[in-house]
């Protein structure tokens, strides 16, 4: 089959990395090829894969021989469970510099040094969603990667950044083959969740791929170091990932998104009873004000 590079966006702390490391190990359950590209700074998006606290980042090295060609490709790119191939792009030290430059400089480097080998089925592309600068869209930019899921959740932040998601592949969809290939809700059991996430994907032209139901049997295999796939193949939430897996796999529902407004969406969250409807006698009283009338 082609190789296919599908890049996993979201906002800060909905669970994408852990999301994305259970997906691909459930891919590698089921006998595919595929490599991790963390594109986070933080280079959390393979430590579950290698059983590490971090894996060393193309950056960090680079810095450390000098250029980035003084690197071989096997000082970056380590095999942990499944066979997985895995990298991260690391970013700069906090507060220097573009955290997205060390996407660019990442792939960039992979692509010359030939990691992308005909053996590989499937490119996991681990972006940070809640910036969406030239660095962290490159994925979406440079025709990196031709499906976008967005991992989300029923809270008005996620659904925020989803939608700005939207916007960024709606942006170079004309000019190369960007889609949208769904959303995947990571539960936080918010009130009607699933219908909610439903209805927002119906909004931009897409479909929840799969909702994947809270577990602690996540935290367990992760305290280890480890995704439930492997920690605990026998576990609910691990045929949970073994379900999005083969939904991915399978996947050929890739459209161009159509981003909504932040009335449209706040409207959607009133609908589903997250947001109060807007009552403008109350704006800007606090709870003594209100007490007092």
């Amino acid at each position: 089959m082609a190789l296919r590079q599908c890049a996993i966006y979201g906002k800060g702390g909905i669970g994408k990395s852990t999301t994305t490391q259970n997906l691909v190990a459930a891919m590698a359950e089921a006998g595919k090829k595929v490599m991790i590209v963390g594109c986070d700074p933080k280079a959390d998006s393979t430590r579950l894969i290698l059983h590490s606290k971090a894996q060393n980042t193309i950056m960090e090295m680079a810095a450390q021989a000098g250029t980035v060609e003084d690197l071989e490709l096997e000082d970056v790119l380590k095999v942990g469970y499944g066979d997985i191939k895995c990298v991260e792009s690391g970013g700069p030290e906090p507060g220097v510099g573009c955290a997205g430059r060390g996407v660019i400089t990442a792939i960039n480097f992979l692509e010359e040094e030939g990691a992308y080998d005909e053996d590989l089925d499937f490119v996991f592309y681990d972006v940070l969603g809640d910036v969406v600068c030239g660095g962290f869209a490159m994925p979406i930019r440079e025709n990196k990667a031709q499906e976008i899921y967005i991992v989300v959740s029923g809270e008005m932040m996620a659904m925020y950044a989803a939608n700005n998601i939207s916007k960024g592949i709606v942006k170079y969809a004309n000019s190369g083959g960007v889609r949208l290939a769904g959303l995947i809700c990571n539960s936080r059991e918010t009130d009607r969740e699933d219908e909610l996430i439903e209805a927002l994907a119906s909004r931009l032209g897409t479909t929840m791929i799969h909702f994947v139901p809270r577990d602690n049997a996540v935290q367990r295999a992760e305290i280890r170091r480890m995704t439930c796939i492997e920690y605990d193949p026998t576990a609910k939430q691990s045929d949970e990932y073994r379900a999005l897996a083969h939904k991915v796999i399978n996947n050929t529902n890739l459209n161009i998104p159509t981003p909504i407004t932040m009335d449209e969406l706040e409207e959607l969250l009133m609908e589903f009873g997250i947001m109060d409807e807007e009552d403008t006698s109350i704006v800007g009283k606090t709870a003594a004000d209100e007490a007092v009338a």
